[in-house]
């Protein structure tokens, strides 16, 4: 999406806020221990990745990666960090785009952070303005979603190259491999479709009426079930994976003491695959939903400004959602439902990745 209209508005007029203030001075970039637990945030108005370290919940380092950072995945074997960056204005439903600046397409790509140095190593092509993507199960393709132009790349990670492109919907956005890899989930805002794309022949395989702007895609780990977040509509649609098929809907209720209705954005499923956890943007709230009888548990509220990006640690007993309008990330616990650090972090948070320990 071209989005937080609302948020550019915020940053023009109310300087002095806390997305509006400069992230906090970072230390220099160093080399970043990749056996412990750390969390990896995008910054999308600062042009870089934001290092946590879970434990301390200090933020480490900040590593400029290029314009518009959002979309993360951590290679395999967890040394390197792939994020997506574009040279696309930042912009959103209504506004006049004729009176934005011009994109800068030199920016567009998808950069390599080698997390042994702390430092952005390559900057692979990836078609025009990418905003998320995933990773083969052998780490040698990925597939991204090409906002601007409507279209999923199929980039070869090893060459840097876009091998090639397929059509999809409006406004692409969560890219996601249905375990085993044979085929890619691929939410289309504009059209409230989802495209399921054969990985080994790029034809469409089918097409999928989700909902209202569907957003983000987590699958059961045997591959059966997909949970596809639905923002415009407060509900996240319950997918037959094997048969490609909505099989339910979950209808999410507002929040206590939220301001606007739910609007399900990022989705992840807990280690042990019996809760999905759905951030709720401008509802400042976590949905819980659990996966068996498919119905929501609970929520829990006031997490933070706009929660988005959202990741869970390797135990499951705690969630992250980077919070772009406040410019911080909240840490929750998944037993008690509340929300037991905030970190600051300036600027936009927009995806989070957990990697290693607990």
């Amino acid at each position: 999406m071209r989005r937080y209209p609302a948020l550019i508005l915020f940053v023009v007029l109310a300087a002095g806020s806390a997305c509006a203030q400069p992230p906090p001075s970072p230390p220099a970039p160093a080399a970043i221990a990749t056996d412990g637990p750390r969390l990896y945030v995008s910054d999308e108005t600062g042009g870089a990745i934001i290092v946590i370290d879970p434990s301390t919940r200090q933020v480490l380092s900040r590593i400029s990666v290029g314009k518009r950072p959002r979309g993360l995945r951590l290679s395999h074997d967890g040394r390197q960090l792939f994020v997506a960056l574009s040279g696309s204005p930042i912009a959103g439903p209504g506004v006049d785009e004729s009176k934005l600046p011009p994109a800068d397409r030199s920016a567009d790509g998808i950069g390599v952070v080698d997390l042994t140095t702390g430092r952005l190593s390559r900057l692979l092509k990836s078609g025009q303005d990418p905003e998320s993507f995933d990773l083969s199960p052998d780490g040698a393709v990925l597939y991204v979603s090409n906002e601007d132009a409507a279209e999923m790349s199929i980039v070869d990670v090893p060459t840097g190259t876009v091998r090639s492109r397929v059509k999809v919907g409006e406004e692409p956005e969560g890219v996601t491999l249905r375990p085993g890899g044979r085929e890619v989930y691929v939410t289309c805002e504009g059209d409230g479709e989802v495209f399921v794309i054969d990985t080994t022949s790029g034809a469409v395989a089918a097409r999928l009426k989700s909902g209202l702007r569907p957003r983000a895609v987590a699958f059961t780990a045997d591959g059966a079930t997909a949970f596809i977040t639905n923002e415009n509509d407060a509900t996240v649609a319950v997918v037959d994976a094997v048969n490609h098929r909505i099989s339910g809907r979950v209808r999410l209720p507002q929040p206590k003491g939220a301001p606007i209705p739910p609007r399900p954005m990022g989705v992840t499923i807990s280690p042990d695959g019996t809760l999905v956890f759905v951030s709720l943007g401008r509802a400042r709230s976590i949905a819980v939903i659990d996966v068996k009888s498919r119905k929501f548990v609970r929520a829990i509220d006031d997490v933070g400004g706009r929660p988005w990006g959202i990741a869970i640690s390797a135990d499951g007993k705690t969630l992250y959602t980077a919070n772009g309008p406040s410019g911080d990330v909240s840490i929750v616990d998944v037993t008690s439902g509340t929300v037991t650090a905030r970190i600051a972090t300036g600027g936009s948070p927009w995806g989070a990745v957990f990697a290693g320990g607990r």
